[in-house]
């Protein structure tokens, strides 16, 4: 005869509904299960949709909904997990779609650039093309572009290209730099002209500013509150510029970092000089940046081979080294600071190794080898790493048990590589725009096939899966009916036919 709606019964005493809520958000899913089957009037409070909503939120799931979105947030945990178990599975045992973002003949890759699942790719024509893998259409409309002076002669090739949530940027041979809006159409919102090669091109992440390398020129470009697009900053530095970043998430102006032979430039409006590292003699390798910290890989010889090769972190706030990690022999040819998870960082080496670094340690956590030759192009999460090389080679490691669980060859080196929990995008792309002593026409697509380039795309998820499309398990390309275990190469290596 209790009233139990109101007043819940917590042992000997009678509590409020609210305070009785209160005590259960301290609670897990195991607890709170447990807690259900003691009573009906427990039953109701442990599956409360307000404990099980926050539950889903500290887990990460669906974090830009609101309560009301769901009507039981048990089942939506439930299924949420579910979906995450059944993604990884997909992922360590190379179930699922892979599709190529094709092109006409005639045409070879220059570069490739992702965002969240769009891709922008720019070619030896000069055309530039998005497709939003998404929507598993993959219609790619061609972003126009500025006509040239008199309209004559053909279109410079693309350089390069970067993307954002709202921005899609190319460069060209001639020193000349579109911008286009994702949400405007296909028309570029700005332009700009540079009179020498661009040397290196950057795009802030998650906001609208672009820089620029020509000769010993650093270029910045934003635009206004109106809208109008300005130069913040020019700065001129000393030495050609290898790389260049913009720093995410800086309010007022935007800040680049540049990397410039053995100089490692701070690039502000209100400080245009500042060096951020210098040692003559070693060269930076590559180099990523993060909202507040910068990665770089830097090349000891000579008089100094006693040193290894290494990667360092610098605080963008304080200007000063936080850590060294790395003891090569190889150069460091590539490095992931924004991508990966926090205190973590992986990175690519000439010795055909992938490397993740514990910032905290200041040691690798894991070290593996599967390469032929130098490593291109890497990225990492939580558990997983996949790493591009030049022969052409991705690869998909375990970072856990540090072994390889499967692998996919193209023709050239892999260049890019991006990926999500349930898509991944490479791109192979050509070192030679133009192949010598011959042309690259539709009527002879076999040479077209050979100096093209690919984008791959992988699918994992299982609502999405094309039947036509299976990953292959062979990546050798043999003509004999008959193959024997020495001759085939498998993709996974406890692969049986």
């Amino acid at each position: 005869f209790q009233n139990e709606i109101n007043e819940v019964p917590f042992f000997d005493v009678q509590l409020p509904y609210e305070l009785a809520l209160k005590i259960f958000r301290y609670l897990g899913k195991a607890e709170l299960g447990r807690c259900a089957q003691v009573s009906r009037t427990w039953k109701i409070l442990a599956e409360d949709e307000v404990l099980w909503y926050r539950l889903c939120q500290e887990e990460g799931y669906l974090l830009d909904v609101s309560i009301s979105n769901h009507s039981c947030w048990k089942l939506t945990l439930k299924n949420c997990r579910a979906r995450e178990h059944m993604l990884k599975t997909n992922w360590k045992n190379r179930v699922g779609a892979v599709s190529q973002l094709r092109y006409e003949p005639g045409r070879v890759l220059c570069d490739v650039h992702c965002c969240d699942g769009v891709v922008m790719a720019g070619y030896s024509s000069g055309e530039v093309r998005l497709w939003d893998t998404r929507t598993w259409d993959y219609t790619a409309p061609v972003l126009a572009a500025v006509p040239g002076p008199g309209g004559a002669g053909a279109p410079p090739h693309v350089s390069f290209v970067r993307i954002n949530s709202s921005l899609a940027v190319a460069a060209y041979e001639d020193g000349t730099v579109s911008v286009w809006s994702l949400l405007l159409g296909q028309e570029p919102i700005h332009h700009f002209q540079h009179n020498q090669h661009i040397q290196a091109l950057a795009l802030a992440p998650g906001g609208p500013a672009v820089a620029t390398a020509s000769g010993f020129q650093v270029k910045v470009e934003s635009p206004d509150d109106s809208g109008f697009w300005q130069t913040p900053g020019t700065f001129e530095i000393q030495k050609l510029v290898n790389f260049l970043n913009l720093v995410p998430d800086v309010t007022g102006s935007p800040v680049a970092v540049a990397a410039a032979e053995d100089i490692v430039y701070l690039l502000k409006a209100e400080d245009p000089g500042k060096i951020l590292h210098s040692v003559y003699g070693q060269p930076v390798t590559c180099l990523d940046v993060a909202a507040h910290e910068a990665a770089f890989g830097i090349k000891t010889f000579g008089w100094l081979l006693n040193e290894p090769n290494q990667i360092l972190l610098y605080n963008l706030e304080t200007n000063q080294c936080v850590t060294k990690v790395g003891n090569s022999i190889g150069d460091f040819s590539c490095v992931n600071l924004h991508n990966s998870p926090p205190n973590m960082l992986v990175a690519g080496n000439k010795d055909r190794r992938v490397r993740v670094f514990d910032l905290r340690r200041g040691e690798a956590a894991c070290s593996v080898y599967g390469h032929q030759l130098g490593v291109s192009a890497v990225q990492m999460d939580e558990w997983k790493m996949v790493s591009g090389g030049q022969e052409g080679l991705v690869c998909v490691w375990d970072q856990r048990m540090g072994t390889k669980l499967w692998e996919m060859h193209a023709r050239h080196p892999v260049r890019h590589v991006w990926f999500d929990s349930h898509s991944l995008i490479t791109a192979n792309i050509p070192e030679e725009k133009n192949p010598r002593g011959s042309s690259i026409t539709e009527a002879d697509p076999s040479l077209h096939r050979k100096y093209r380039g690919v984008i791959y795309c992988y699918e994992f998820a299982v609502d999405q899966l094309a039947g036509s499309s299976v990953l292959p398990i062979c990546r050798s390309s043999y003509d004999e009916l008959t193959g024997y275990n020495y001759n085939i190469g498998l993709a996974v290596p406890y692969d049986s036919i």
